[in-house]
């Protein structure tokens, strides 16, 4: 979570709100350990590209 935060460049609480939104997927790997996956990141970057052109 923190590292897809600072490649976004937004907060923790951002990204969570993001992954409860669906707009970025992320993976259980333990009880309460969340990641996600670079292409997610990838993704949303470009979603919001296409947006704003």
């Amino acid at each position: 979570m923190e590292e897809a935060a600072r490649l976004l460049a937004v907060s923790r609480w951002t990204v969570f709100r993001l992954v409860k939104q669906r707009r970025l997927v992320s993976v259980v790997v333990a009880t309460r350990c969340r990641r996600i996956p670079a292409s997610s990141v990838e993704a949303y970057i470009a979603e919001r590209i296409e947006e704003a052109a």
